[in-house]
C-alpha cells in the first residue's frame, strides 16, 4: 500500500509561483510513474504531468507546458510540481497519483493523495 500526501497549495495572484510537493510512503513498482492531476469545480480530473522513476517526464496539459515542471527525488520519496506564471484558470485541486505508466488517463493510477488546493486570483 502506497500513501501519498500533498502539500504546498495556497492562494496566489496571477503571475505568481507555487511549488507543490508529494510525499510517498514508499516507492515500488506501483509508483513507476508519479503524476499530478488537477480538478476544477464541476470539471473532470485532468492530467498535468508525469515522471518515471528514471526521470523521463511527460506533460499532459498543453495549457501548462512551459510553465509547470515536474521533478522527483527517489531518495526522499518526493515528487514536486513547480508552477510558474500562474493563471486564474489554473485554479483547481491538485492531486498526486502513482501508477505503472505516465498517461493522462486517471483510471490507470492506483494510488492518490487527498489533494491540495491552488487558487489563483486575477
Amino acid at each position: 500500500q502506497v500513501q501519498l500526501v500533498e502539500s504546498g497549495g495556497g492562494s496566489v495572484q496571477a503571475g505568481g509561483s507555487l511549488t507543490l510537493s508529494c510525499a510517498a510512503s514508499q516507492f515500488t513498482s506501483s509508483t513507476t510513474c508519479m503524476a499530478w492531476f488537477s480538478q476544477a469545480p464541476g470539471k473532470e480530473r485532468q492530467g498535468v504531468a508525469g515522471i518515471y522513476s528514471w526521470g523521463t517526464t511527460t506533460y499532459f496539459a498543453d495549457s501548462k507546458k512551459g510553465r509547470f515542471t515536474i521533478s522527483r527525488d527517489n531518495d526522499k520519496k518526493m515528487v514536486y510540481l513547480q508552477m510558474n506564471n500562474l493563471k486564474p484558470e489554473d485554479t483547481a485541486m491538485y492531486y498526486c497519483a502513482a501508477g505503472p505508466a505516465c498517461i493522462g488517463d486517471s483510471t490507470t493510477y492506483g494510488y492518490w493523495g487527498q489533494g491540495t488546493q491552488v487558487t489563483v486570483s486575477s
